[in-house]
């Protein structure tokens, strides 16, 4: 087979990193290839958006973290061809040639250059699997630039469906690039489709030419040996094979350029290409554009078999329909926020009653006078309190959601929600923190400062403080589920979670400053390994024994030498323009208010003492035990919490999440109170 001179190989272009300068990977492909969709997936939780100069055609630009690298990723406005485009098309090829750099035959050119940062150094082809042929035919173009290239085989489950099954490895030894299989709505892919393109940039991967026919590469050889001079090259900046096919099919943007600039070889080029189409059946770009598209529908047909089409009905299919699907992914997420909330009000009730409920029946007939059986009964109830977090609520939680991580299911919930997340400036990978803060803030805060860094770890911290730990759901479904109904308990994990999204909105604006996106992997379905399990709950728990338990005995004996010395009163007087005034709630609150943040589980047991009676419906209405709930939903959680914040944010940090989470506790509280007052007055 001939070839054309200086076609084999192309040499890659692309320079090497300085601390300065970032890795910046293109995304380029046909319409509806799902190019926007693998953005989407990988992308920070803000992208800047721009136009092309002089278009209307946008790109997204954002950072991604890849493994150890960061780089940046552009999403390029979708392109058919690299050759005869229209102006509005040709300034995404002008990119990917030459980016923010002016080659000499673009000096005169009044517009700025096409986008405003330095070349791709790599470039993703994504290719839509079920019409291969087309997405194949930019490629043969795209590998023409002198750039490492990496295709992602998108929609693949669209392709099996339809009975298409594609050798990707047969298909990436034929290019001489790395082609990955994907499914870019369900991340599936992703994270091994950015390793190949940082490996072929490190390992300066280069595209084997893919030489026109044979016919066609002895008539254009004249042109290429006229192209290849030297001051033809300095001037262009772009291979000779690319630069030989534009001329070769007439596009108006190189045939005016080397008008511009080399005058003297417009006629020779004109003359030559008027041979090389002598002889041919049809116009000599009609020809290589016919050859290009045969060459394309060759390479599909060699690395596609038909076959049955696949019938998904293996169970790994089934699942990640359920827990990947853009749909119905969701609906997964909320079954397995169901199981924990199973895990949490229904099983960690029982191990509830047959252990901290026993302990405390046991000690309850001890009612110390002295000072020092005082202390003694405090430091003893502290510890039962340790054992009815740890025990029915905290162990039993981690353990289930390090099983589902183990398993590969939190990894997909994660991909699910990362969109919403990202409204208030998170990532998706932050629901195991959040899910974990079901049971305990304390090891839901040390989980996200192992999972986020820098302005993540700031507002993921601040607003897992909201989240109702088993303590606070507990206070609420005794009391909101008694005198409220479900539809009050409802309505009030209603207007947390919308707190938490309206606070993480206004956090995002506070701290702008975004940081990169994640390439979530998303593992293969596995069975927990018990070893590992039991090791990770450890991790995960450990700072109880550390942290929480000298607070809770702490807080205990404070909270008991308080009542002993009837300081009671006291606190009550001082309180009162919270609880009665702001609040309207009675004057007797206002212990159980302050001193739940040592002993948020001792909430319940010291209003039902401050009131005098077990049945507090008898005391307070429906509005003020709406706003009691909602003040203590939001109210510093505990005291072990704040411990854990002062270790993973820092002291100043810690007191901004402290102040906030009793402003917002004040403001939600005593603001829902008025116009539920006047619902009530209207009601009567």
């Amino acid at each position: 087979m001939s070839t054309l001179p200086n076609l084999s190989p192309v040499p890659v272009r692309f320079r090497r990193f300085s601390p300065g300068r970032a890795l910046r990977i293109a995304l380029v492909g046909l319409p509806g290839s799902g190019k926007s969709t693998l953005f989407d997936a990988v992308s920070a939780t803000s992208i800047k958006i721009g136009e092309m100069t002089g278009t209307h055609r946008a790109y997204r630009e954002c950072a991604v973290q890849v493994g150890l690298d960061e780089a940046q990723l552009i999403d390029l406005p979708s392109i058919h061809a690299l050759h005869l485009l229209e102006p509005e098309e040709r300034v995404t090829l002008r990119y990917l040639m030459w980016g923010d750099e002016r080659p000499p035959v673009a000096a005169h050119e009044p517009e700025a250059p096409p986008a405003p940062f330095s070349p791709p150094d790599v470039i993703i082809q994504v290719l839509d699997a079920t019409a291969l042929e087309r997405g194949l035919e930019l490629t043969l173009e795209l590998g023409q630039l002198g750039r490492p290239v990496v295709l992602a085989l998108n929609r693949m489950d669209e392709a099996r469906h339809k009975g298409l099954h594609l050798n990707h490895k047969g298909l990436a030894k034929q290019l001489g690039v790395p082609v990955v299989p994907t499914v870019a709505r369900m991340g599936q892919g992703l994270t091994e489709l950015f390793a190949e393109a940082l490996d072929a940039l490190r390992g300066a991967a280069c595209p084997l030419p893919q030489p026109a026919s044979p016919h066609l590469c002895e008539r254009l050889k004249p042109i290429a040996h006229l192209l290849s001079a030297q001051e033809v090259q300095e001037a262009f900046r772009v291979p000779v094979p690319f630069l030989l096919m534009q001329l070769a099919v007439g596009d108006d943007y190189f045939r005016a350029e080397l008008g511009q600039h080399f005058p003297e070889l417009v006629p020779q080029v004109r003359q030559l290409r008027e041979q090389a189409e002598t002889g041919l059946p049809r116009p000599l770009t009609e020809e290589l554009h016919a050859d290009r598209h045969h060459r394309a529908a060759t390479l599909a047909e060699s690395i596609t078999r038909l076959g049955a089409p696949h019938d998904g009905a293996h169970w790994r299919w089934w699942l990640d329909e359920l827990f990947l699907h853009p749909q119905f992914g969701l609906l997964g997420s909320l079954t397995v926020f169901g199981a924990v909330l199973f895990v949490v009000f229904e099983v960690s009730s029982w191990l509830d009653a047959i252990t901290a409920a026993r302990l405390i029946d046991w000690v309850s007939v001890w009612e110390p006078t002295t000072t020092v059986g005082v202390v003694g009964r405090a430091v003893v109830d502290g510890l039962i309190g340790l054992v009815g977090i740890v025990i029915p609520y905290m162990v039993p939680l981690v353990m289930l959601l390090v099983a589902l991580e183990q398993a590969g299911i939190m990894q997909r919930i994660a991909f699910v929600v990362d969109r919403g997340f990202h409204h208030m400036g998170l990532h998706g990978s932050v629901a195991v923190p959040f899910l974990l803060g079901l049971g305990c803030n304390v090891p839901a805060l040390s989980a996200a400062a192992g999972m986020t860094k820098g302005r993540q770890r700031l507002v993921a911290s601040l607003l897992i403080t909201f989240v109702p730990c088993s303590a606070r759901s507990a206070i609420i479904l005794a009391l909101a589920g008694k005198y409220l109904g479900g539809t009050g308990v409802l309505a009030l994990f209603l207007i947390t979670v919308t707190v938490i999204a309206i606070t993480g909105h206004l956090l995002t604006r506070r701290h702008p400053e975004s940081g990169p996106g994640q390439v979530q992997a998303i593992p293969p379905y596995a069975l927990p390994r018990l070893r590992e399990l039991l090791a990770t709950t450890w991790e995960r728990t450990s700072d109880i024994l550390t942290i929480v338990t000298p607070l809770l005995v702490g807080g205990s004996v404070l909270l008991a030498l308080l009542g002993h010395y009837g300081a009671d009163e006291l606190i009550n007087t001082a309180l009162t323009p919270v609880t009665a005034w702001w609040l309207g709630l009675p004057v007797a609150l206002g212990v159980p208010i302050l001193f739940g943040v040592l002993r948020k589980e001792l909430s319940l047991l010291m209003v039902y003492q401050a009131l005098g009676t077990f049945e507090v419906g008898t005391v307070l209405d429906w509005v003020q035990i709406v706003t009691f709930l909602l003040f203590l939903t939001f109210y510093v959680p505990c005291i072990s919490t704040f411990a854990v914040m002062l270790r993973t944010l820092g002291r100043r940090e810690a007191f901004i999440a402290i102040g906030m989470s009793v402003g917002i506790a004040l403001l939600v509280s005593g603001l829902l109170r008025w116009p539920l007052e006047l619902l009530q007055i209207a009601v009567r």
